[in-house]
């Protein structure tokens, strides 16, 4: 393969966050300043975008271009970069308001989330193992550090040994599967598994269990149950910010490279693994929405709400078909806009030298009172995950819905909407508490709002929350125009 510069021209946007992330680390170097490093690592992920979109990464005439046999840059892969790109710009804005009055070192945040950001591009354009665990592994190192970063609190440190601890246990399962396909293809790219009838596979059972472990890894990474036990811990322990991270970020990469990978599995193989996703999409359908019932913290409730969300997305991916990735696109951009916004109030309420986050329910009783933007955009945020009419949510689950129906996936079906009505119940309970008048030594102590980067961004997310729901056909045009 003759390697020119062209070549390596769709990779730019990976390019200028490593090259955005060694500037921040020279900036912090020569001499600490919080605004610089926020506005330096701004600079960096906007630039990356728009090399996006000056490259023509999402027009007609753009054609997949490979990057030696590592990555693969198509309009699925920049689609899946620019809402990684747009999605870290959010939670960088979160972080700077909320780290701002953190008495320690608070400028590597940055730094993290831009290498955290670089390894989920990784992902995206992945199309071979080897990518594959690079990127997976630059995007899980950075999140250690930014789940523990408040180490101050007990809470924060814990979850980032839980999560460095568990994430470690799925990599091992992810380099034995690649161990066992390398085994019997010889080859570590995505298509090796491809049964090529001039040279069959010597045993091709030992190379499909090594493909089952890698899907069980990305299976961890997605919180589906059993893999889930370390959700609620890792988002109730993590600064708000970096919450909204693992719920959007990390799960954007993961489903965008397991995406690829099955799309490019044996159709023997699919026909065997349909089974055991049909059977863990339901269970952490069940399962998310049966423990979201009893929490009254909300970022534990929203951690159970993001097991069963994934479960949701399962639903395409079984079902199959002609939309099957259409289907899990549109999903993913709804929930990722939905969870972004919550996570936004959670942060512009919370403060960082208080113990813990302001995510107790309680602390969210009576907040339309006392401040009207704040409790209608958190209200917009539940009926969306809960996937109401009018909101993004709902286009995300009748897409859902229509792709169980034209395959007759009738299971999957009955359990979406089980857990479609239970998810309503706590969803709805959360949203009455916003305008119930309690005392005021009841509620968060909640004076001023000193965060106005971030109160502006989760006003803007409402909004594109909601023009999804009233107006969505844009979205499904440019979604569709992708395949």
């Amino acid at each position: 393969m003759k390697l020119t510069l062209a070549t390596f021209l769709p990779l730019l946007p990976i390019v200028i966050l490593g090259l955005t992330s060694v500037l921040v680390m020279l900036g912090i170097a020569c001499k600490r300043h919080h605004t610089f490093s926020y506005r330096l690592t701004l600079l960096g992920l906007v630039g990356a975008l728009a090399a996006i979109i000056g490259l023509g990464g999402f027009s007609a005439d753009w054609l997949p271009t490979p990057v030696t046999d590592l990555l693969l840059v198509d309009r699925l892969a920049n689609f899946y970069m620019a809402l990684i790109l747009l999605t870290t710009t959010a939670c960088t804005i979160f972080a700077y308001h909320f780290f701002r009055y953190y008495n320690n070192n608070k400028e590597e945040i940055y730094l993290l989330l831009l290498l955290a950001a670089a390894g989920g591009l990784v992902l995206a354009t992945s199309q071979h193992m080897a990518a594959l665990f690079i990127g997976l592994e630059l995007l899980s190192v950075p999140i250690y550090g930014l789940v523990a970063y408040t180490h101050e609190r007990s809470r924060s440190l814990e979850a980032g040994i839980k999560y460095l601890v568990l994430s470690a246990a799925g990599s091992a399962f992810m380099s034995f599967g690649m161990a066992l396909v390398y085994a019997q293809t010889g080859n570590l790219s995505f298509d090796s598994l491809g049964m090529n009838p001039t040279t069959p596979l010597a045993n091709p059972y030992m190379a499909y269990i090594g493909a089952t472990m890698i899907t069980l890894a990305f299976c961890f990474k997605l919180s589906l149950v059993p893999f889930h036990l370390w959700t609620p811990d890792v988002y109730q322990g993590a600064p708000a910010p970096i919450a909204a991270f693992l719920a959007t970020v990390s799960k954007v990469a993961v489903v965008a490279v397991l995406v690829r990978f099955l799309v490019m599995l044996p159709k023997d193989f699919m026909s065997f693994l349909q089974p055991v996703f049909a059977i863990m999409a339901v269970v952490s359908i069940v399962v998310g929405n049966l423990l979201a019932l009893r929490q009254i913290n909300l970022k534990r409730m929203l951690a159970y709400s993001s097991i069963a969300h994934m479960g949701y997305l399962l639903i395409a991916l079984i079902a199959g078909g002609t939309v099957a990735v259409e289907t899990v696109n549109i999903y993913l951009l709804t929930y990722v806009a939905t969870s972004a916004g919550a996570f936004g109030v959670i942060s512009v309420v919370s403060r960082v030298n208080k113990q813990e986050d302001q995510d107790a329910e309680y602390h969210y009783q009576g907040l339309f009172w006392r401040n009207p933007y704040l409790g209608g955009v958190m209200t917009l945020m539940m009926l969306s995950l809960a996937g109401i009419p009018l909101t993004a949510g709902f286009i995300g689950k009748f897409y859902l819905f229509m792709t169980g129906v034209n395959t007759s996936s009738w299971v999957l079906l009955a359990a979406l909407v089980i857990g479609s009505g239970l998810g309503l119940y706590y969803y709805l309970r959360v949203m009455v508490g916003l305008y119930l008048h309690v005392p005021e030594e009841q509620s968060a102590t909640f004076t001023n709002i000193r965060q106005k980067g971030s109160f502006v961004l989760v006003i803007l997310v409402a909004f594109l929350v909601l023009w999804l729901g009233v107006y969505p056909q844009p979205m499904l045009e440019f979604i569709h125009d992708l395949r």
